[in-house]
């Protein structure tokens, strides 16, 4: 049936937008078929709520730098706005797919459905898929009492080098055949937007700029909204959508030759790369938290919704001016630091009472550095409705003074604020008639009044989770969560092996 049809592989790539230490990728050119690398621009992703362009324009630009990498071989990626399913059958009319090797997805609801679907016409259609652990993170496992050695130990095994010849590639004439009957995307993306750019070139310039020095305030700048920016990786978009391993950043960082106090602020980034495995870990192992708390118990936790509130939210029109910078810059961005991220999570859960889903799309569109597995544990923690971490209801004005004493933050993203006294800057609503006076300003009409007492509402949301952690269902379920995800050695996490 098949005879006169060229026998290719297929590389399917997701999250995983590289050519170095890519598993897949190098089963693929050990096998004597040629290789074609297919990226699916995929409707039910383009539609989907979580996502939104920027996240699109960073994949076209990862994937147009992989093609210029690839012109070296006389190939490209072939990036089509299709589904996995009738790109196949679409090849299949001319080529006979032998093999798909992809990694692992842990992803939304409706990615794992399409995996089911694809296994599923794998198996019909005689195509043996191989799927390729990712980053370390291990499906089908039931706790996680050997979790954290595999781990270590998957991050400590060399990396796989891209070692390839051109006649190992479907070539370039064959690719604009196959163009020419598919729906190809158009990768060009607008020129001098705020956001980081995609590809595996320029998180290089991040590792290095990071390695090469900025990681000296890692620690002293971690929790500042603005000084972060700089001291901080900002190597999480490229993580997310696979620019770079997790395996590539962690050797990368243990093998700077550094010693004292800089030695500890590494030490501190690859404990990060720990939690960050650690959590989508926990959610490959619990797929609820996608559409409800993970601890069952927090099931009957219900809040009013309004819409007025969570427009204000979402709008940084709050008038709590660090909330209202948090947010425009994320907006604005696509990034803004973790302790930021919390505080606008606990703010719009605890201070506004609102459910932490009703939060989820927004945030999820915002972060260029979307990654699923971190998303939803981070909000479900961030709401309190774990039943296992403590309950961290953040005062934004508390953080104002901590982690932006001078206003710099508030002013470059609420210009509102910008000509007002340092204390008006963090607490505008403090200004008497007189001030607003003396100030030109109105509070109200140039910056909103606080649209909640905070206060109160802070009162409220402790008294309300802290009263819930005595359920007996919330207790019971926190038993179990500990049971199936803590690590035999909690330390572990932590990177003290220097």
């Amino acid at each position: 049936m098949h005879t006169n049809r060229e026998h290719i592989n297929i590389v399917w790539f997701k999250r995983d937008l590289r050519l170095e230490d890519h598993e897949p990728l190098y089963k693929a050119l050990q096998e004597k078929e040629p290789v074609l690398c297919l990226f699916v621009f995929e409707q039910i992703l383009l539609e989907d709520a979580h996502y939104s362009k920027r996240h699109w324009d960073f994949i076209k630009e990862s994937v147009s730098d992989l093609n210029r990498q690839l012109h070296t071989y006389n190939t490209k990626v072939l990036a089509v706005n299709s589904d996995i399913i009738s790109i196949c059958n679409l090849l299949s009319d001319t080529y006979h797919i032998k093999q798909v090797f992809s990694h692992q997805e842990t992803g939304i609801q409706i990615t794992f459905d399409r995996d089911k679907s694809f296994k599923r016409y794998c198996k019909n259609n005689l195509i043996t898929w191989t799927e390729s652990v990712n980053n370390g993170v291990v499906r089908g496992i039931k706790n996680r009492n050997a979790w954290f050695d595999s781990w270590n130990n998957y991050m400590m095994t060399p990396q796989l080098p891209f070692l390839a010849k051109a006649e190992q590639f479907l070539d370039l004439q064959k690719i604009t055949t196959i163009e020419k009957q598919c729906q190809v995307t158009n990768l060009k993306t607008e020129n001098n937007k705020p956001f980081q750019v995609g590809g595996t070139a320029m998180a290089q310039k991040y590792l290095h700029s990071f390695l090469g020095g900025r990681y000296k305030n890692y620690m002293f700048h971690i929790s500042k909204p603005a000084l972060s920016r700089k001291s901080c990786s900002r190597l999480s978009p490229y993580i997310a959508w696979g620019n770079l391993s997790v395996r590539q950043v962690y050797q990368a960082a243990k093998n700077v030759k550094t010693t004292g106090p800089n030695n500890k602020q590494l030490a501190a980034f690859r404990s990060r790369l720990r939690w960050q495995a650690h959590f989508i870990q926990k959610f490959e192992m619990e797929h609820i938290m996608e559409q409800a708390s993970v601890n069952k118990g927090y099931h009957k936790l219900k809040k009013n919704i309004s819409e007025a509130y969570q427009k204000a939210w979402r709008e940084g029109q709050t008038g709590f001016p660090l909330v209202d910078a948090s947010m425009r810059c994320l907006n604005e961005t696509g990034y803004v630091n973790f302790r930021m991220r919390a505080l606008l999570v606990s703010f719009f859960t605890h201070i506004l009472w609102q459910p932490w889903q009703d939060a989820s799309k927004h945030l999820s569109r915002q972060f260029l550095d979307f990654e699923p597995g971190i998303h939803f544990p981070q909000l479900q923690m961030q709401a309190g409705e774990t039943g296992i971490n403590n309950l961290r209801i953040y005062n934004p004005i508390k953080n104002s003074l901590e982690h932006d004493p001078d206003g710099s933050f508030i002013k470059k993203w609420v210009p509102e604020l910008k000509n007002l006294e340092l204390p008006f800057v963090h607490e505008p609503y403090l200004m008497t008639a007189l001030d607003q006076q003396f100030n030109n300003f109105q509070l109200g009409v140039h910056y909103p009044k606080p649209i909640v007492d905070l206060k109160k509402q802070r009162k409220h949301a402790s008294d309300v989770l802290w009263n819930m952690k005595k359920n007996k269902t919330v207790y019971t379920e926190s038993l179990r969560i500990l049971q199936k995800h803590t690590i035999d050695n909690r330390s572990k996490l932590l990177d003290n092996d220097d």
